[in-house]
Order: C-alpha cells, then structure tokens, then sequence
C-alpha cells in the first residue's frame, strides 16, 4: 500500500490507478500542464498544493483512503 505524504511525487500519485481522480477532485491544474508533464518526477504535492492553495492534509487524507479502500475491494 502506498502512504502518500507531502513529499510524494506526482508522478507516483498517478501511477496509483486512483490518484488522477483524488487529484482531480481538488481541481489540481498540474494534471493538463505541459511543464508538469516534464516536472512530474520532481513535483511534490506539497509543492502544488502550496503553489495553487490547495488544502494538503485533505489531499493526504483522500489520497490515503483512495489506497486503503482500494487493497479493501
């Protein structure tokens, strides 16, 4: 199960099958931007939530329930 933190990346957030729909959620713009497609591996969620005041800890949360709900089904 992966335990997503501040300092997760981008790029493991959408190798997780439920994370482009958590990001989503949070209306995160990274996922249509060209520079992000090339920042993806350096990109961390405290990073962009910081940069788009995107609220972190219900990220985390979300993000983390996302996993256990699906290691649960």
């Amino acid at each position: 199960m992966m335990d997503f933190n501040e300092d997760t990346t981008l790029k493991e957030v959408l190798e997780f099958s439920k994370g482009e729909d958590v990001l989503l959620k949070y209306n995160v713009p990274c996922l249509g931007c060209p520079m992000a497609q090339m920042e993806m591996a350096d990109l961390t969620l405290k990073d962009i939530c910081s940069a788009y005041r995107i609220d972190l800890r219900n990220l985390l949360i979300d993000l983390n329930l996302a996993t256990q709900n699906a290691i649960e089904k």
